[in-house]
């Protein structure tokens, strides 16, 4: 389970990542190759979500979907420094035990 939270870690900093940086370079005139940049990690997202060794594709976007959405709040309050109220928070841990039974549950 370890080895699966990780992946999804790791999964979620390159498209929250990647989707920053490309809206950074649309939304606020940085320059075309942060662009680029963002486009290679959402790339590079593609290519780790496949890492997982669940065989259904739709039980690891599921369960990624929770922890894209906790790493969402985070990015936005570590990155754009807008502070998360108690209704984020708590829908979070939410989605973290959504995540929880999704991979828990039977193959």
């Amino acid at each position: 389970m370890l080895k699966a939270y990780m992946l999804f870690i790791i999964a979620g900093l390159a498209e929250i990542g990647g989707g920053y940086l490309v809206w950074l370079w649309l939304r606020n005139g940085k320059p075309t190759w942060v662009g680029v940049v963002g486009g290679f990690l959402l790339f590079l997202y593609g290519v780790v979500a496949t890492r997982q060794e669940f065989l259904s594709f739709g039980k690891v976007y599921a369960a990624y979907g929770g922890v894209f959405i906790v790493m969402s709040v985070l990015w936005g309050w570590v990155v754009a420094k807008d502070a998360p109220n108690l209704s984020e928070w708590v829908g979070a841990g939410i989605c973290l035990i959504g995540v929880t039974v999704i991979l828990i549950g039977p193959k």
